[in-house]
């Protein structure tokens, strides 16, 4: 049986609520829906069945939360990488639209759950901000917030005086702010999740990595280390840690690590002259930064870092840097962690959903924005599973189309990583 693995050494684990208790599968079982991958996505699904009397059950490797959902950003994101004109044009008016309207409605979506749960888990809906220090960044993220007002969005444009007043640095010549957006404990949050699918009646179990997927007759059947799971219908939910449970799949998205590292709580003086009204922000560029001040006064600095893991914020010295020239008064700071963990990019930045055979549904793709992205999916995706093809939902459902020269990845996302660094620095 492969060995459980501790979660990365994360200011998230040090501080996380209790984990809710997701034992082992160690008995055959009967069930309508089993779901492999115990993130936001195959928890959220779990919950959003169970509330609607569907046998659900999930299979998670490690623990809930392990990888990239208990070990993000934490920052709730409203939207898609596209703006709207762009997903109407790729996917025409309808649809197009049902896109944008779910994608910027996903954070309001999981902040109501969150409340309606009584999760624990820091959360807060003070706003993203989409901050640009290039002229031509800038105009984009302007062009972006107009095509958002024009559809009625609680979206403002700020400039270079506002931004200083709601940042604490003069780094940022224009930004979009999105009323919608917020931030909260990831790990907690992932772990509040399982709590509630629990509660609901789905079945979570740890430590209970999937590792065969077969047709068997008439329902499918997964192989666990042991026992055996019949399932009517399966939801592939890896996202950054997908295998090759089904053919292909691995080849669809390029797993990229996204590191953070986390400061001492801050003096109250300090901290008041961070991010003052507690946006989140994350950068325009070629490499985006983004962090926040969390309920403790810590920084949390995030951006791309070495293709690896890592246990220090000395492997990501950049990042503190970057904070040191933000804010000079940050010199001296004690720097407490650094980790990371794989997310999922696919190929035109679009969150995929495929049914490759009957009973087999599969998500995967968030690209950065998986914390309020993936929790909403999770009711799209259990409508479909309920209802079948004739329950459309509001993302397209598409073919498996493995990237060209997959094999290459790891060594075209660190030249790109160390390109667009230069480019930033360079302001093209």
């Amino acid at each position: 049986m492969p060995a459980r693995l501790p979660l990365p050494p994360s200011l998230y684990a040090d501080t996380a609520v209790a984990p809710a208790a997701t034992p082992p599968l160690d008995t055959d079982r009967n069930v309508s829906v089993a779901i492999v991958g115990g993130g936001y996505t195959g928890l959220s699904t779990a919950l959003h069945l169970a509330e609607q009397g569907v046998e659900a059950l999930v299979l998670e490797a490690q623990e809930p939360g392990w990888g990239a959902s208990g070990n993000n950003g934490g920052h709730t994101n409203p939207g898609l990488k596209h703006d709207p004109d762009q997903i109407e044009a790729d996917f025409g008016a309808d649809l197009g639209r049902r896109m944008i309207e779910f994608s910027y409605g996903t954070t309001n979506f999981t902040h109501d759950l969150i409340r309606r749960y009584q999760i624990p888990c820091e959360a807060r809906q003070n706003g993203t901000l989409r901050a640009a220090y290039h002229e031509a960044s800038a105009a984009a993220i302007k062009t972006t917030a107009q095509q958002c007002i024009r559809r009625g969005m609680p979206v403002t444009y700020l400039n270079r005086e506002q931004l200083r007043e709601m940042t604490g640095t003069d780094r940022y010549i224009g930004a979009m702010l999105d009323a919608r957006g917020g931030d909260l404990h990831p790990l907690s949050y992932a772990r509040g999740l399982a709590r509630a699918a629990v509660s609901a009646g789905a079945k979570v179990h740890g430590e209970t990595p999937a590792l065969s997927l077969r047709r068997d007759g008439s329902r499918w059947r997964i192989e666990t280390p042991r026992a055996v799971v019949h399932a009517d219908k399966v939801l592939l939910a890896t996202n950054g840690f997908t295998d090759d449970l089904w053919p292909a799949l691995r080849r669809t998205i390029v797993p990229v690590f996204s590191s953070i590292a986390a400061t001492a709580p801050l003096s109250d003086t300090v901290a008041r002259a961070i991010m003052p009204t507690r946006s989140v922000l994350y950068e325009s560029g070629h490499i985006t930064v983004y962090y926040r001040i969390d309920q403790h006064n810590r920084l949390l600095m995030g951006g791309r870092g070495p293709m690896r893991w890592i246990k220090s914020p000395y492997d990501v010295a950049y990042l503190m840097r970057y904070a040191e020239r933000l804010w000079p008064q940050l010199k001296g700071v004690a720097w407490t962690h650094g980790w990371n963990s794989r997310l999922a990019i696919t190929g035109d930045h679009y969150p995929h959903v495929h049914e490759p055979a009957e009973g087999i549904l599969i998500s995967l793709g968030c690209n950065g924005r998986g914390v309020a992205l993936a929790t909403a999916m999770g009711a799209q995706l259990a409508r479909r599973l309920i209802g079948g093809a004739k329950a459309e939902i509001d993302m397209p459902i598409t073919g498996i189309k493995p990237i060209p020269m997959h094999a290459f990845w790891p060594m075209g996302v660190t030249t790109a990583v160390i390109a667009g660094r230069i480019r930033d620095r360079l302001g093209m």
